[in-house]
């Protein structure tokens, strides 16, 4: 800048907050930037919600990318103040497994973090991924169409009327009774109404499930989009665990994807799997997702930590859950057995160790879970 054009000492905050967007990927225009000056001299604010809205007002974040406008102003004007904020704030979607300064790991460059996707690794590797636009598979096209009839259900609280059921219908059976003077002719039955039964889907996006982690993406906004909203959350875990359902209920495929790939910054990194369902439960918001669901992990389980903590907390979150399922690549057939240490670890703790390696495989098994015993 050249020194006729410097910027007052007081603006100097709001100017570089502008060039923070810019470093992250935002387009503004320098119209933008001192339309966003002047509203703050006009609004004199006293707190920082107004300096928030005069900033959405004038920068005009995209709608996908407003938790990370949100995350940058936060981090811009409030400092290690954002970093406390509390784990069940609606804002707090990422969960960071890896700790600042370790000395026994290196980070891997991501050039260099598992191109081939063949190895698992503890290292995280953040680098931003981009979806190609193609068009929906059969096995998606399946998904939306049979989804809505063949989602597992669950027996609600409220009571429907039935030609069948376990308890008698007392008010239409005497309001009928009237028409034929008090005699009672045929007696009413209720049941109880069928809701759609939560389902928590946790995609494993680190650099071992590479390959996959396109189609697995697509296929969690085909389910989000065919079931009732909002009874499917979704999260993507390799060093981090990220909270992607937002992004996922936009209804165009590349949009909803693009805002997912802004959300992870994790993608064909490391792999902690049992560090990240331990996050998982460690959050109350996030564990009361899974209580009642039907709870699908797709991951290989190729863990690279002791699986003592994985075992706990698959533990823990199949005592939540109404069915566990762990879908695994590495499940080629029928009579596979786990040979991997986790896998071995968790199969007493899951209901379905099955193929995970294609998207017809996860939609025949998602489409299945319908037909289990309502309870």
């Amino acid at each position: 800048m050249s020194p006729e054009l410097q910027v007052p000492q007081a603006a100097r905050v709001f100017v570089s907050f502008v060039a923070l967007l810019r470093a992250n990927g935002f387009a503004v225009a320098p119209e933008q930037t001192t339309a966003f000056l002047t509203a703050i001299e006009l609004l004199g604010p006293r707190h920082l919600g107004d300096i928030r809205q005069a900033a959405l007002a004038t920068l005009a974040p995209p709608p996908e990318r407003r938790a990370t406008f949100d995350r940058l102003f936060d981090l811009h004007f409030r400092g290690s103040e954002a970093v406390t904020r509390d784990d069940d704030g609606e804002d707090d979607e990422t969960v960071r497994l890896q700790e600042e300064g370790r000395g026994d790991e290196e980070p891997l460059l991501s050039d260099d973090a598992n191109e081939s996707g063949l190895a698992a690794t503890r290292s995280e590797a953040l680098v931003e991924r981009r979806f190609a636009q193609l068009s929906p598979g059969d096995a998606l096209r399946r998904l939306t169409r049979e989804a809505p009839r063949r989602l597992p259900r669950r027996r609600g609280h409220r009571r429907m009327q039935a030609r069948r059921g376990p308890f008698a219908d007392l008010r239409r059976t005497l309001r009928d009774s009237v028409r034929s003077d008090g005699e009672v002719l045929r007696l009413g039955h209720l049941k109880r109404r069928q809701r759609p039964r939560k389902i928590l889907l946790l995609i494993d996006v680190s650099g071992s499930m590479k390959s996959r982690t396109e189609e697995n993406m697509k296929l969690a906004h085909a389910l989000v989009q065919a079931a009732p909203n909002p009874n499917v959350e979704v999260f993507t875990f390799g060093t981090r665990l990220t909270r992607v359902t937002r992004a996922l209920r936009l209804k165009r495929r590349e949009q909803a994807l693009s805002a997912a790939a802004h959300l992870v910054s994790d993608w064909d990194g490391g792999t902690r799997i049992g560090d990240a369902l331990q996050a998982f439960l460690a959050v109350p918001r996030f564990g009361g997702y899974a209580r009642g669901a039907a709870v699908i992990v797709v991951s290989d389980g190729l863990e690279r930590g002791a699986p003592d903590a994985l075992r706990d907390a698959v533990a823990r979150l199949s005592r939540r859950a109404w069915r566990m399922s762990w879908l695994t690549p590495l499940a080629t057939g029928p009579g596979f057995r786990p040979q991997t240490e986790a896998l071995v670890a968790i199969e007493r703790f899951v209901d379905d160790l099955v193929d995970g390696g294609s998207s017809a495989s996860i939609v025949a098994h998602v489409l299945a879970l319908g037909r289990r015993r309502v309870a």
